[in-house]
């Protein structure tokens, strides 16, 4: 009897821990305590995610966060190794803008859009966050969403 084999090839993926909160439910029996982390997976070319991940235990949030951002994972136009032109997100009181640097500029952003930027496989971009709430979650949003609306 001949076995069929499986053979998916599993994809290497870069992931980056941006935050870890620490939150807590006060009840009437005392205080829950949990942990949400934001996690943003890519493979270095061309795809890229993001997702919170909520559990009771650290290890727990991040392995959730990883899970969900793979799923969520957006195709981003490049040229080169830059973005193809200038763009901006928003989210909430977020306001991040985007633009093309020459080669060799490097990654010029915050840490947030920096992770985001290196997991998506863009190594020189210029950033502003324009309105001034530093929210990574917020952040990574308003980033994500100005990376989506790139076209090629």
């Amino acid at each position: 009897m001949k076995e069929a084999v499986d053979k998916t090839k599993e994809e290497a993926f870069i992931e980056r821990i941006i935050f870890i909160n620490r939150v807590t439910k006060v009840t009437k029996g005392g205080k829950n305590l949990g942990f949400s982390a934001l996690v943003v997976v890519g493979d270095g070319q061309e795809k890229v995610g993001y997702a919170l991940g909520k559990a009771n235990e650290v290890a727990d949030a991040i392995r959730k966060g990883i899970k969900r951002a793979k799923k969520n994972l957006i195709h981003v136009k490049k040229k080169g190794t830059t973005i193809p032109h200038q763009t901006k997100g928003q989210f909430g009181a977020v306001q991040v803008l985007f633009k093309p640097a020459s080669q060799g500029t490097g990654v010029i952003a915050s840490s947030a859009i920096r992770a985001l930027c290196e997991c998506a496989g863009i190594k020189d971009v210029l950033t502003k966050i324009l309105k001034k709430s530093t929210n990574p979650v917020n952040v990574v949003k308003a980033a994500f969403q100005a990376l989506e609306s790139l076209k090629g």
